[in-house]
């Protein structure tokens, strides 16, 4: 069988080669397409019976054009960028590799915090980590990997997250949170992990993040839809304290500088997964997921059952 690799944003070196030697002793073939558009890559899935992808879109149009497609996996947590009801329609097995790049994400947060609690390396007096308290809001594996570090740092950590029990962070030593609005007013800085979905979309809005304490910060490296970019601008220009900080360059970046100079800072693209090792890490286990779904079935990680 087939399995093509379609990425925009391709796999390190070493990824490509240990997804093929996974691929190829599983006895199918692997199909590469690196930097292409869309429609190259409607052309190469016609005959592929697997597909991973990165950040690629796979929507309507790439399934309608893959007759024989069994199984498509995304090398990462997040998955917006598959259309799961057209997959589920067309009985498509749809997976993440959670965990992968958790660790590559977790650190990304502390190297902007770092830069933004010392006001972007301006040469004026910041502050230190130690001591603040930090809340995360979603506490899967990242968010796991996030409290881990700022322990490091001497953090006091909180969470919220409806799916973990109050005992699994006690014991991890974290502090449960019961609501947004608890997160946001006991914390200096709130961490962002949650997936955009219906209910997640633009939920983050000036009520919320106007919550934060004096000297508030607030960093997403989840996904920019769950911002409400317009209501974050009015609470960044109420609120001269609050700083915001993006793995995701909101689509109005230019009017936040604007309005909070020096208190906003984003990544030109997306760069929460962008280490070596995370690289790494997801496409084996993505190139593993796809044939093991093929061999046999297995799909521990289907978001779209």
């Amino acid at each position: 069988m087939k399995i093509l690799v379609a990425t925009e944003k391709p796999f390190a070196a070493q990824a490509v080669n240990e997804m093929k030697k996974v691929i190829a002793d599983s006895g199918n073939e692997m199909i590469l397409l690196e930097k292409g558009t869309k429609d190259d890559l409607i052309k190469a899935v016609a005959d592929a019976d697997g597909l991973i992808v990165r950040s690629d879109i796979v929507d309507k149009a790439v399934m309608d054009a893959a007759p024989r497609l069994k199984v498509v996996v995304r090398a990462g947590a997040g998955y917006d960028n598959i259309d799961l009801a057209t997959a589920t329609e067309k009985g498509i097995c749809v997976m993440n590799t959670p965990g992968q790049n958790s660790n590559a994400v977790a650190e990304l947060v502390f190297g902007m915090l770092v830069m933004m609690v010392r006001n972007q390396y301006d040469g004026t007096t910041g502050t230190e980590l130690k001591g603040k308290s930090l809340g995360i809001h979603a506490y899967g594996q990242v968010g796991r990997n996030v409290a881990r570090i700022a322990k490091g740092f001497g953090m006091r950590v909180s969470a919220l997250d409806p799916f973990v029990k109050d005992e699994v962070m006690i014991e991890e030593g974290i502090v449960p949170m019961h609501s947004v609005e608890e997160l946001y007013s006991q914390n200096d800085i709130v961490s962002l992990h949650i997936p955009a979905t219906p209910a997640t979309k633009k939920s983050v809005n000036k009520a919320l993040v106007s919550l934060l304490p004096k000297k508030g910060i607030l960093i997403n490296t989840a996904r920019k839809e769950v911002i409400d970019e317009e209501s974050l601008a009015e609470a960044l220009a109420e609120r001269t304290d609050i700083k915001y900080i993006a793995d995701i360059k909101p689509d109005i970046a230019d009017k936040l500088a604007k309005i909070a100079p020096g208190r906003v800072f984003f990544t030109p693209k997306k760069m929460g997964a962008q280490t070596a090792e995370a690289n790494i890490n997801a496409g084996i286990a993505a190139a593993r997921q796809v044939v093991d779904n093929l061999a046999t079935g297995w799909n521990k990680f289907q978001v779209n059952k």
